[in-house]
């Protein structure tokens, strides 16, 4: 009887040493939280900002392109010509503009005072001549045909001294402002007509705008573009991005800033580290490619992992585990505790 008592006491005694392990087990084993999404590698569509003939392409698809380097060039030749022409039109227009400020030469106001001297003189002749008719006309020497054409005369010769007046003063006063202020404003057109050709020559001339891998080279030499018209892609080396989803429920666990391990099945032993950067702030229905079974038909959210380490392994689409390690937890203060600021 005693030995069965001792076999009851020993089988409790593995029991509560067995469940205890459990527990224990339970409440200090690494407690990961995971989810799986995919690299998302951004791209640029690259383009000219002019049309033209394709002239020439230096690189190809797979090629590692760096930010600054000359990837291709249209044919500039018509670029260089419209250049040319807007180079000349500020040259008219500055000259133009000069003339106007520098007012009149003193030859041109000596031509001025002269002529004004000759319309006085005429003038002075046919008044005279239209004083004598006038006494003729009241002897009736003269017919009044005559006398209307003395006094014609006289007015058209006051009339061209007038003119000549207003033509010397004009020269000893300058330009007006407005002619000046017009003359301004086409300078400062043709200027930057010249500006836009420059840019546009340069445009000529297609720049890698970041360090990536060209993917797909669209156009060949010879091809007519207008502007805009995608040329090639190119797949940026950074950032590297993770998109993955995660439900409701375990939404805390995807707090920006949280560092995160990605894995991808080709080396499952060392993983990338990430940080998420983005968590959607509204939901969405499961996209279909997340692959885990109890998030099929529920509502999820977008995270964005940036990929802290990436080389390049990581591929666009291609498939990762992220893991989200467990984190330390606040032990609650104790009944009778105070919290001291």
């Amino acid at each position: 009887m005693k030995n069965k008592n001792s076999l009851t006491a020993l089988v409790i005694i593995v029991i509560l040493l067995l469940a205890g392990g459990g527990i224990w087990y339970y409440l200090h084993q690494d407690k990961t939280f995971r989810l799986y999404g995919n690299v998302d590698i951004r791209t640029v569509d690259i383009s000219f900002r002019v049309g033209g003939r394709l002239a020439s392409l230096a690189v190809d698809e797979g090629d590692t392109l760096k930010r600054g380097e000359t990837i291709g060039k249209l044919d500039s030749a018509p670029y260089q010509n419209a250049l040319h022409q807007a180079e000349a039109n500020v040259a008219a227009a500055q000259a133009k503009y000069d003339l106007m400020t520098a007012g009149y030469r003193d030859e041109e106001i000596a031509q001025a005072q002269a002529a004004m001297r000759q319309a006085q003189a005429a003038w002075q002749y046919a008044d005279s001549f239209y004083q004598r008719q006038q006494g003729l006309w009241a002897s009736r020497t003269i017919s009044a045909n005559d006398l209307d054409n003395a006094r014609s005369g006289r007015d058209q010769a006051k009339a061209n001294l007038k003119a000549a007046q207003d033509k010397l003063s004009q020269y000893h006063t300058g330009n007006r402002p407005q002619e000046i202020a017009q003359a301004k404003a086409s300078l400062l057109q043709a200027e930057a007509q010249l500006s836009q050709a420059t840019l546009d020559l340069a445009d000529t001339t297609l720049i890698a705008p970041s360090d990536g891998t060209l993917l797909t080279r669209a156009v060949e030499p010879g091809t007519m573009l207008s502007a805009g018209n995608t040329v090639l892609t190119l797949s940026l080396t950074r950032p590297v991005w993770v998109r993955a989803y995660v439900d409701e429920i375990n939404l805390n666990q995807a707090q920006p800033g949280r560092e995160v391990l990605v894995y991808i099945d080709g080396r499952p032993d060392k993983p990338y580290h990430g940080k998420i950067g983005f968590v959607s702030p509204t939901a969405e229905f499961t996209p279909k490619t997340v692959e885990t079974t109890d998030l099929r038909t529920d509502l999820v959210y977008r995270l964005r992992i940036v990929v802290t380490d990436p080389d390049d392994t990581l591929r666009q689409g291609m498939p990762v585990t992220i893991d989200f390690a467990a984190q330390p937890q606040t032990t609650a203060p104790q009944a009778g505790e105070q919290h001291h600021g």
